[in-house]
């Protein structure tokens, strides 16, 4: 018996809904499976040779194809920069390193983060759902790099060099990072930039203690950020959120909803926002975060010319062991000046507020904290909930109104508060 015109039709569209998922989901598995070893294209992996042209064979290969997943299985692969494709996956497997060359000449100038730059080690544009993982190591080899800042620092010009950074992603999205260990970039280490759904998991990102702006992870500018179960031991901040260079004519697009749970930070200088929050920073979120040996704990900075609209973030559970200051929060970055008056409000006014913290626990400090807003731009609704602080020294308000419960702040020096001008604590 003839069937209506309209079940036919809606039958056979689902049908062809069917194919195409089936289709889809043929697809990734196909791209799952194809598999480009690094070898097979020419690389050595014996640490003296430049396997660069090998890797990005490989790479461009799987990506012709659709995808897959470049591997790098045993022995140590020395190469130049190299760019990932969509749908590729960089399996550095344990027992693997990728090895950046320490040859100035490897690294071409390029236009990063709207300045010159060197090209990164590891970088993508406008790409997506990219992996990277496997047990092994990704090694910037940046000594050299950090030697040169340090020989030129104490002059009167010092202007810090360029220098590669270690894995970037520029406007991208899906993107994974997981089980691999990232260390010794020249500059920062990872950096995902302008870039949404980004989760860094399970590792560790290395670097010396006196290695110079080796930051862990920097999302500049980018969403939907989840970094988690990782070790980040550096030279400077852990995590350092950002939005906008210094003096930035704009526009410059926010770093919003980022969540950071389950880490340890050892050496660094704490978990940032800032300084170069131009673009502003929004709903950040933070919990069961260890810091031991850090500069700092929380730690948000800015300036007059290099703010935006910063606030509404939640950070608890947090316990810090010998850190040097476990609340650092300013508007004056990188120093604070002993008088200051107020200036005029412009598009790169920092405006912090809706900062909350809670359940804070802190040994060994050497201040407790300092919170200082700026005359024309007082910090609001910032409160500190269940917060327990040992230092040596107590904590600095100035320009802010701090609202408190539950806040115990023991000083070996001086008092516990010291309340400057404007500066106010509500419990």
């Amino acid at each position: 018996m003839p069937q209506p015109a309209a079940f036919v039709t809606a039958r056979t569209f689902s049908r062809g809904i069917l194919c195409v998922l089936f289709l889809t989901v043929c697809c990734k598995f196909a791209n799952a499976a194809r598999l480009c070893d690094v070898t097979a294209y020419g690389a050595k992996g014996d640490g003296v040779t430049k396997d660069t042209h090998a890797i990005q064979g490989a790479i461009e290969a799987c990506a012709a194809k659709g995808g897959g997943t470049v591997r790098l299985a045993s022995g140590t692969f020395l190469t130049g920069p190299i760019v990932l494709k969509s749908h590729i996956t960089l399996e550095v497997d344990a027992g693997a390193t990728l090895l950046g060359s320490q040859a100035r000449a490897d690294y071409p100038e390029v236009e990063e983060l709207r300045e010159k730059a060197l090209q990164p080690l590891i970088s993508a544009t406008n790409a997506e759902h990219i992996v990277i993982r496997g047990g092994g190591t990704i090694d910037g080899n940046g000594k050299p790099w950090w030697d040169a800042v340090y020989a030129h620092r104490a002059g009167s010009n010092f202007v810090a060099a360029m220098r590669p950074r270690l894995i970037l992603f520029d406007h991208c999205k899906h993107i994974l990072i997981e089980n691999v260990t990232i260390q010794n970039s020249a500059s920062w280490q990872v950096v995902p930039y302008y870039s949404d759904d980004v989760v860094i998991r399970n590792g560790k990102i290395l670097a010396p203690a006196r290695s110079p702006n080796t930051d862990g992870i920097d999302p500049f500018s980018s969403s939907h950020v989840t970094i988690s179960h990782m070790t980040i031991d550096t030279g400077d901040d852990n995590i350092a959120i950002k939005s906008g260079q210094p003096n930035s004519p704009g526009p410059d697009a926010p770093s919003t909803d980022i969540t950071i749970t389950d880490c340890t930070f050892l050496h660094g200088h704490g978990m940032s926002m800032g300084s170069e929050i131009a673009g502003g920073v929004q709903r950040v979120r933070a919990r069961r975060i260890h810091f031991k040996d850090t500069a700092s704990g929380v730690r948000i900075k800015s300036n007059r010319d290099r703010g935006g609209d910063i606030g509404n973030f939640d950070f608890r559970d947090l316990t810090m062991e010998n850190v040097g200051t476990p609340i650092l929060i300013t508007e004056y970055y990188p120093h604070i000046p002993q008088h200051d008056t107020a200036q005029p409000v412009t598009r790169l006014t920092p405006r912090f507020h809706d900062i909350h913290i809670s359940n804070l626990k802190a040994i060994g400090a050497k201040e407790a904290g300092t919170i200082v807003g700026l005359p024309e731009s007082p910090i609001t609704t910032i409160t500190l909930n269940h917060v327990q602080i040992a230092a040596q020294k107590g904590i600095t308000v100035s320009d802010a109104t701090v609202t408190a419960h539950d806040l115990s702040v023991t000083a070996a020096a001086g008092g516990p508060y010291i309340l400057l001008e404007n500066a106010h604590i509500n419990r």
